[in-house]
């Protein structure tokens, strides 16, 4: 039997919500290992100037306890 934890990330991306997923999967990968799966759980975008300027998500990472 597996047991199962969950952290949640915050990261951004200047180019998309894919984007700043994989960066945020990618930078918690450094600290924490044995990562399963990642559900995104809020979008968000931040304005400057009337446009889009950064794209943030919300992740839940679940990994495996040893």
């Amino acid at each position: 039997m597996a047991i199962m934890k969950v952290i949640e990330v915050l990261a951004e991306s200047g180019k998309s919500w894919e984007d700043a997923t994989a960066k945020g999967v990618a930078k918690a990968s450094k600290s924490v290992k044995g990562i399963k799966s990642a559900y995104v759980q809020s979008q968000s975008v931040t304005v400057k100037d009337g446009a889009v300027d950064k794209y943030r998500v919300n992740l839940k990472i679940s990994f495996e306890v040893k």
